[in-house]
């Protein structure tokens, strides 16, 4: 039987919980089975997972899965996690979950994490035996960064004294490898048009958040001084997309030499209002600035950033931030908490007619930070022209307004509603519209490229 391996899709998680649902069965008459007939994976957090890129499937020649590995990220730092592993009970002893297993051990490795982590049985052989196999180490239990884990045992009535922790160490990626790197997504939480300068730009005010969401960048370093885009970007020829010229722009100041095979893997809607060609540019500056040696500084990269495009230097700055000027005078703001609903309603907004629009607010008193801290600025000023000159946009925000005040992000297509917690933000999405793409996505103050630049800068690991 021959099988391969491809990241989840959103279509896929009915069948992935139904895997998981299968595998459970082996563990009737286990001591464990009580715990694992009451509970099982949550849909909506499988397919945020799924959303991010942290979901591998096992799919036969039929294009059936046949068993999924899930990697979280929540315990932060260097470390990741294995938050499920399953195959189906007739498909085992294959080498399926082996296979998986290594898939998502090498992504990780490529996105610069030091260790995977993993709770399993210590008494059954297709857990801590397998692991064991393919270099999982069984570590103290009590470490702090298990104690959620641990809790959670509890409060299930899983039995504590064959819970087992294991973790496997990572080597850094060779010079030679691929590695990965997330390119977040954006929201305007704001947007007021407050001027028009002499070069006939606006002056803007805006606040940008960053999300724990987006596209993801691969980059190999070439030898040979060549940059290849590996990956075709529908409608964007290689020559003209931001990620070629971010290396181009770069380059001059790296070593002789130095080149860069690029792959997108894009999760971020195009022309939605949400950066995500800036971010990838953000990202190929950020990283080949680290893989090349070239050793520039946060400003002169943002510098590079802004000829890119006036939203690149927020991304490669890598804080959330109140924004001026046409989007470059950046102060970085503390925001609390929040999650997002972020809904995408499939329909292209063309930004330079929106900017031409007679009917749009050009010159509006300037905010302050303290009056959007207050909940007085919201608004943007593309929304009233957007609602009236895209029909399905207007009923993205109509229907997001029935749970809360639905904002537009950018100069649109994409739509917004902040929460205050993970679960109405998820029950929320749960609901959308079939013509409709909904994602769930935490604010954060630090940019996830940043987090992953510290994961690979690693001090004890050699890292500059």
């Amino acid at each position: 039987m021959t099988f391969h391996i491809e990241r989840a899709r959103p279509d896929q998680v009915d069948a992935l919980c139904a895997i998981e649902r299968a595998a459970v069965e082996l563990f009737r008459g286990h001591r464990a089975w009580p715990s694992y007939r009451e509970v099982s994976v949550p849909p909506e957090v499988l397919r945020e997972a799924i959303a991010r890129g942290l979901v591998w499937v096992a799919v036969i020649g039929s294009g059936e899965p046949v068993g999924f590995v899930w990697l979280d990220a929540e315990e932060g730092g260097n470390t990741i996690g294995v938050a499920e592993m399953d195959v189906l009970p007739s498909h085992g002893q294959r080498g399926i979950g082996a296979a998986l297993l290594e898939h998502a051990c090498g992504w990780a490795r490529m996105a610069g994490y030091h260790r995977v982590d993993l709770g399993t049985l210590a008494d059954v052989p297709w857990n801590a035996p397998f692991y064991e196999k393919h270099g999982f180490r069984v570590v103290d239990k009590n470490r702090p960064e298990f104690a959620f884990a641990l809790e959670r045992d509890r409060e299930n009535g899983f039995p504590e004294d064959l819970r087992v922790f294991m973790s496997r160490p990572l080597a850094p990626p060779d010079p030679a490898d691929w590695t990965v790197w997330p390119a977040p997504a954006k929201l305007n939480l704001f947007l007021r048009i407050v001027g028009r300068r002499p070069d006939g730009y606006h002056e803007l005010q805006t606040v940008f958040r960053l999300l724990d969401w987006g596209d993801e960048i691969r980059l190999r370093v070439r030898p040979d001084g060549e940059i290849h885009r590996l990956t075709d970007v529908p409608g964007v020829p290689a020559d003209t997309d931001l990620v070629v010229r971010a290396a181009r722009l770069l380059q001059p100041h790296a070593p002789a030499g130095a080149g860069v095979d690029i792959e997108v893997e894009k999760r971020v809607p195009m022309g939605g209002g949400l950066g995500g060609g800036s971010s990838d540019a953000a990202t190929v500056l950020v990283a080949l600035n680290r893989l090349w040696g070239a050793r520039l500084d946060e400003d002169a990269l943002a510098e590079l950033g802004r000829q890119l495009g006036a939203d690149v230097p927020v991304f490669v700055r890598g804080r959330s931030a109140w924004a001026e000027g046409i989007g470059e005078k950046l102060t970085p703001l503390a925001l609390p908490t929040r999650w997002y609903v972020v809904l995408d309603p499939h329909e292209h907004v063309p930004t330079g007619a929106l900017f031409q629009a007679s009917e749009l607010t050009r010159n509006a008193p300037p905010a302050t930070i303290s009056s959007f801290a207050s909940g007085e600025t919201v608004e943007n000023a593309f929304a009233p022209v957007v609602r009236a000159r895209h029909p399905r946009v207007a009923a993205a925000l109509d229907w997001l307004d029935g749970f809360g005040r639905a904002r537009l992000s950018g100069s649109g297509a994409c739509v917004f509603l902040e929460t205050d917690s993970v679960e109405r933000a998820e029950a929320i999405a749960e609901r959308c519209p079939a013509p409709f793409t909904a994602h769930v996505a935490k604010g954060e103050d630090v940019s996830p490229l940043h987090v992953a630049l510290a994961r690979f800068r690693g001090v004890d690991r050699g890292g500059g």
